[in-house]
């Protein structure tokens, strides 16, 4: 009887231990971004491939590895910087996040600022083994990164300004690198911003209270409903003339020419939202937003893969 009891208690103890071992992990995934830091280093691969490189051959690109180095860099770069963020924010996210904090709580906290240091140490590590240049690229990056979550994030515009920047700072760099400045791309790039600049302010208003709370000052809190419409619908409408002409001015073909027309009835479905000034409405409109984004990056990547053929 005693020996049974002995290993109901001895499997309870493993099945409790590996669950706990397993929300670690997944805190640890949530806390660091993890699953944008996947969907950006595919999007790094795309427009690295197909938009700035597009005359090396693909056993070119593959044998890169200074390329490759620098989207490691990039990855463990933007891995610590939603540590740092989530160890700023993590009292604002026990309300907006719950869920998500729930998970991170069985990880405490100076493990993340542990992870924080070692991701950030191997990136800069690996970035002065490519070069000086590169190292003080990531060094930049990495300041930044720090400095949005600590002060920046409060800061009326200069947060939603920032975090975009900072966001669009590895495709920058690989701007830079390959020297790639034609009107397409810089055209692509403002489009890709002002889209990235909508999503983070509907977001600020979809949490505009707990913001205000703590000491946030965003667009919404700040400049109240009526004024926000008007600001994102402008930055829509703003976003619609770049794509006309994206489509008018660059010779855009193939899929991304499909992906930018259909972008203006997708900015009039948004703008329609907003007129709405519900919070249901908001919530459609970040989604449809964020969609289109990853819609962009697939267009991107079939457009490349037909010229190539």
């Amino acid at each position: 009887m005693n020996s049974e009891k002995e290993t109901f208690q001895s499997e309870n103890y493993i099945s409790k231990s590996l669950f706990y071992r397993f929300s670690q992990f997944v805190g640890f995934m949530l806390g660091a971004r993890f699953f944008v830091a996947a969907l950006l280093t595919f999007a790094l691969y795309v427009s690295t491939f197909f938009l700035f490189n597009q005359d090396e051959t693909f056993r070119n690109f593959v044998f890169d590895f200074k390329v490759h180095g620098i989207i490691f860099c990039t990855v463990l770069t933007i891995l610590a910087g939603g540590i740092i963020n989530q160890f700023y924010d993590l009292e604002k996210d026990h309300i907006v996040k719950p869920f998500r904090t729930r998970i991170q709580s069985f990880i405490k906290q100076k493990y993340f600022l542990y992870a924080y240091l070692v991701l950030s140490i191997i990136s800069l590590g690996v970035a002065w083994m490519i070069s000086h240049n590169v190292f003080f690229f990531f060094l930049v990056y990495q300041f930044f990164m720090w400095f949005y979550s600590h002060k920046l994030s409060r800061i009326l515009i200069l947060n939603n300004l920032t975090f975009v920047s900072l966001t669009l700072y590895p495709f920058f760099g690989m701007m830079v690198y390959y020297a790639t400045f034609s009107r397409k791309v810089i055209l692509m790039a403002v489009f890709l911003f002002l889209i990235l600049l909508c999503i983070d302010i509907v977001k600020d208003t979809l949490t505009r209270s707990v913001d205000k709370a703590f000491g946030y000052v965003t667009i919404p809190n700040y400049f109240k409903t009526k004024n926000t419409k008007t600001i994102l619908i402008s930055l829509l409408l703003i976003t619609m003339a770049v794509s006309m002409k994206i489509i008018t001015k660059t010779g855009i073909t193939g899929f991304m020419a499909y992906y930018f027309a259909s972008g203006l009835l997708v900015m009039i479905i948004c703008i329609y939202l907003l007129l709405n000034s519900s919070r249901r409405s908001n919530f459609f409109t970040i989604n449809i937003l964020r969609f289109w984004v990853f819609v962009g990056i697939i267009a991107m990547l079939l457009n490349g893969i037909e010229s190539k053929l």
